[in-house]
């Protein structure tokens, strides 16, 4: 293993080759077939980007006039001066720890409300968007942290400014006693506003606030302005210094304070007698910079040359981090951003995954000893040809790569590739992606899989097979085919040998799921899309699941609070951070494709449902789509590889936004991104490690072994060596409910639960969205009612469990009616025995004390499930409730000329006349289309307890003698409540409409 950290470029040098940088570099010159040098290409690209990260720190620069050398007091008087346009009043320093801003009413106050104007330019509004209030009675002069009080955090959900005239307004009721009113966004991030407004209680209409004395944590280093646009800067602090856009003393000032910090962080772990001369020459040159920050005349080519001679200082420092070192090879993709050769492709995370929509080029390469002096690029699989299958004798060119997984013995790596050829939509074996196998030399390249279906994210599992993503299931995206019209199959967990032998289904789930990694317990993590009958966007968040597909569990965000701003929407690349119980994640977008911002993910904190378990690693992007938009202009990082808490291999690209190119459609066809691999920090560092001027990077990882987590025993019948080790000896599979009372919400007063119904979620077998409508509800997921089975009087059940189905529950009263759905789904493979403690069971509380004696469900055989009314399996309303309305309704109300509730079928969707007439206003239905969470009634991550399905319909009004004497029989009355709680469908399959309409009895052809 090579350790000489970076020395390869001296700024004695200047500037090397910026304009081949710019405009591509000559190609490497190679030392064999497949070995190229780069040390001289890396170094012209990291030079380059440090010139791109201080124009970027200079971002803020009036384009308008001079700025000006100012002191926090001076800056944070402009959010006091009573100017409100679009100019920020104050801004504090870039990526600042905890930013604050702060007023002295000179005297206490008895506040009644806050006004707070945000800027908005530039896509800035949502770093506020965890805004806090604090107050103390203390003066500004004598007062401590410890003496704030914390009155208001803002909820997550950006408000805006002058422009939009929607500032922030907090009341306070009863008023709040205070001489100082301190605002702060906790995390690091920059941190300004345009004006502050306090308002007392004895006089609610002025601002007393206007012209007292301000403070805040920290300056911009460029020096904002003390006032708003329009506004001059007062003579009094007109500064003597010339204009600096860029290489500001102030930056080289935070590099170095960046680097001083690093080299605190690493001194008790790196080899000293490489960090100490560093650490001397960082002492050296602070000295000279301070020296030089008192002179007057300060050439740009001073500035450069001190600037650039800081980075490089940092840089050697941060190549002593033994965590860096003892990488000796580097694993990583080169590969084009799907779909943005395709007019018109939809960039989404979804259609990122098909490989018709790959553009060939790339290729599977290892970066040795990528941190030294010269590292050396090489092509894995130059030369080399597949030993097996369709493409035996052949080479992977050109094709298309995807994300790859190293063994933890670091010998194998897994890839998907595939041909990209075809027409746009095709699913054919040479247009869907397949998985690969190849050793670390390169050698022993074999195909894993092939067919006319997707396979992708391949996963080491500890007891040696490999689990993947698959289409194999089969299935389709509900909301899929529309934009554009292309079919958009389901793909999910599945798992196989190590040679691609015995293929089994891990996950039952109907809609699509990614990126499957194991954790330090040897449990799969990966992300599911979770939208049974409710908002499409907005739950794409983290699972578990044992290695043999059994108990998923959604451990975190998968129940977001009412506003969609609150977290990120989609969280992809989830891995655990070595020595952590932390994960880190990519914090991404619906509509786009895995990258974003990076956070950490905190499973030991109660989810509040939305920022209580993330934390933000690069707070400086905000989350696209969520918190920025159009996301394609915050897909900045990707492919995270966690080497610690503090240390990340990532890929990342500064210029993201602005892509577009010209097209059939120009907002949907952008340029293609150019990510580089870097090594980042939790304290702002960012270092290029390696980048491709001509394409992307992707998934760094170490290619070197690494701890195995432990195996666990698997416990269900599917993989060949465990049906030989069973015989015929395979268990009923079960599921055991402890106690439903048991739960994260409270029960309506009185509830008892005497049976649960098992509802099974049919995976969509046509495409696009709506075809056919299931129903009323958009979207909504066609499901046939499997039956019931009893809760016993302590709460608990066991009953058979229906294996390879995607099921959810609901917990009946007496009456038979839901008092609580599901939004989710579970499902249970041969011979699983799957346990669960109560209905949303708490996740952070202690275990319930042990019982003396079992529940009462497990000292009996588990029950089977009892069938419900005919119509319910296979769904149909035809079948289940048109018979109630023609034994009881059809004939009165013909005769009354009330409400017509004959079966005929009429309208756009195929419904019946008496679906239609009744549904909208007496039905209960949840929709699953964007916007659904935050709607009242029917919206929301979960349903709320007794106000759903028959309990919330008006119908059961007209179902007694209340209405005209009304006397159903019990089954008619159920047949009602089922359809009800069943979210109103009118379809059970989305095969044979027409004779599903005809009431016939159609089976859903997968389930």
């Amino acid at each position: 293993m090579r350790m000489v950290f970076w020395l390869a470029f001296g700024l004695v040098c200047g500037i090397v080759g910026l304009g081949l940088v710019a405009h591509g570099s000559p190609p490497d010159r190679p030392t064999n077939a497949a070995r190229f040098p780069v040390a001289e290409r890396i170094a012209e690209a990291v030079q380059a980007d440090w010139i791109a990260a201080d124009r970027q720190f200079a971002r803020f620069v009036d384009p308008e006039g001079p700025e000006a050398k100012v002191t926090t007091a001076q800056d944070a008087a402009g959010a006091v001066d009573g100017v409100i346009t679009s100019r920020f009043g104050f801004h504090t320093a870039s990526n600042e720890i905890d930013p604050w801003w702060q007023v002295d009413l000179t005297r206490i106050e008895s506040i009644q409300r806050v006004v707070v104007y945000n800027r908005t330019d530039g896509n800035t509004a949502p770093r506020t968007s965890r805004l806090r209030i604090l107050v103390t009675d203390q003066g500004a002069e004598e007062c401590t942290p410890q003496d704030f009080r914390q009155v208001y955090q803002h909820d997550g959900t950006v408000f805006f400014g002058a422009a939009q005239n929607a500032p922030l307004e907090v009341t306070f009721d009863p008023p709040i006693e205070g001489r100082v009113v301190r605002l702060m966004v906790p995390g690091r991030c920059s941190f300004a506003l345009v004006e502050v407004q306090v308002y007392a209680a004895e006089d609610p209409e002025t601002n007393i606030a206007l012209g007292r004395p301000a403070d805040q944590k920290s300056v911009h280093p460029t020096g904002s302005h003390p006032g708003t646009e329009g506004h001059p800067l007062p003579a009094s602090l007109a500064s003597t210094q010339p204009e600096q856009d860029t290489f500001s003393m102030d930056h080289v000032q935070e590099v170095l304070d960046r680097a001083a910090r690093l080299a605190t962080r690493l001194g008790g772990h790196a080899d000293l007698l490489r960090l100490e001369p560093l650490r001397e020459r960082l002492a050296s040159l602070k000295d000279r910079v301070a020296e030089s920050a008192q002179e007057n005349d300060r050439p740009e080519s001073k500035r450069r040359e001190l600037y650039l001679t800081a980075r490089q200082l940092l840089r050697q420092i941060a190549w002593t981090n033994p965590r860096l070192l003892e990488i000796d090879r580097l694993l990583f993709v080169k590969r084009h951003d799907p779909g943005y050769h395709i007019p018109g492709a939809l960039i989404h995370m979804v259609h990122q995954c098909y490989g018709f929509g790959a553009k060939p080029g790339g290729g599977l390469y290892v970066l040795e000893d990528p941190f030294s002096d010269q590292p050396t690029r090489v092509d894995l699989l130059a030369g080399t040809e597949v030993e097996n299958g369709r493409l035996a004798g052949g080479r992977l060119e050109p094709g298309a790569f995807y994300r790859p997984e190293v063994s933890f013995d670091g010998q194998t790596i897994l890839f998907p590739y595939t041909q990209a050829l075809g027409e746009k939509p095709e699913w054919s074996p040479q247009a869907c992606y397949h998985i690969f196998s190849v050793r670390a030399d390169g050698t022993g390249l074999r195909q894993l899989t092939d067919g006319s279906w997707n396979d992708f994210d391949p996963c080491f599992l500890p007891d040696g097979r490999i689990a993947f993503i698959s289409e194999r299931r089969g299935g389709y995206l509900r909301c899929g085919g529309s934009a554009p019209r292309w079919p958009s199959p389901n793909f999910t967990l599945h798992s196989m040998e190590s040679d691609g032998s015995d293929i089994i289904t891990l996950s039952y789930h109907e809609t699509q799921e990614w990126n499957p990694s194991v954790d330090h317990d040897g449990m799969i993590v990966y992300t599911r899309w979770d939208y049974v009958d409710r908002d499409t966007n907005v739950a794409h968040h983290k699972w578990l699941c044992y290695p043999d597909g059994r108990d998923p569990r959604a451990l975190h965000g998968n129940y977001p609070s009412h506003r969609r701003r609150d977290r990120p929407w989609m969280e992809t690349q989830i891995r655990a951070i070595p020595g952590s119980h932390r994960y880190i994640a990519v914090a991404s977008a619906h509509h786009g494709h895995e990258f974003g911002s990076l956070v950490l993910i905190d499973p030991r904190v109660e989810d509040d449902g939305a920022m209580s378990q993330l934390i933000r690693l690069t707070p400086e992007i905000p989350f696209p789509e969520s918190e920025g938009r159009p996301a394609y202009d915050y897909m900045i990082y990707g492919t995270p590889w966690p080497l610690s808490e503090e240390d990340y291999l990532v890929v990342y690209d500064p210029d993201a936004a602005g892509r577009l190119v010209s097209g059939d459609d120009a907002t949907q066809n952008r340029g293609n991104y150019n990510r580089g691999i870097y090594w980042i920090d939790r304290d702002g560092n960012r270092e290029l490690v390696y980048r491709d001027p001509a394409i992307s990077c992707y998934a760094p990882m170490p290619l070197q072994p690494r701890p195995k987590p432990p195996v666990i025993a698997r416990r269900t019948y599917q993989a060949a060596r465990d049906l030989l080790a069973a015989g015929s000896e395979i268990p009923q599979a079960t599921i055991a409910v402890m106690n439903v009372y048991d739960s994260q919400f409270d029960w309506p007063e009185g509830t008892e639960i005497q049976a649960l119904r098992i509802i099974h979620v049919l995976p969509k077998t046509t495409s696009p969205a709506n075809q056919p409508r299931i129903g009323a509800a958009n979207g909504a997921n066609a499901r046939s009612v499997l039956g019931t089975v009893p809760v016993e009087a302590d709460g608990s059940a066991y009953f058979e469990a229906p294996v390879g189905k995607s099921i959810y529950f609901q917990a009946l009263d007496a009456r038979g009616m839901a008092v609580q759905s599901m939004r989710s789904s579970t499902y249970v493979h041969p011979g699983e025995q799957l346990n669960c403690q109560g209905c949303h069971e708490r996740k952070h509380s202690p275990p319930p004390p042990s019982l003396a004696t079992a529940p009462l469900a497990l000292q009996r055989p588990p029950s089977p499930i009892q069938s419900e009314p005919d119509g319910s399996r296979p769904f149909s309303y035809v079948r289940l409730v048109q018979p109630v309305l023609d034994r009881n309704c059809v004939d009165c109300h013909r005769k009354e000329g009330a409400l017509d509730l004959n079966g005929t079928i009429e309208g756009n969707h195929g419904f019946s006349r008496s679906y239609n007439n009744l549904v909208s206003e007496f039905g209960f239905y949840y929709d699953s289309n964007n916007g659904s969470l935050h709607r009242p009634g029917r919206g929301g991550a979960r349903t709320e307890p007794g106000r759903f399905g028959a309990h919330a319909s008006r119908l059961m009004e007209y179902l007694d003698a209340r209405h005209h004497g009304v006397a159903l029989d019990d089954e008619d009355y159920r047949r009602i409540i089922v359809w009800l709680d069943a979210n109103s469908d009118f379809l059970g399959a989305y095969e044979d409409v027409e004779a599903q309409r005809r009431g016939e009895i159609v089976w859903p052809t997968l389930d």
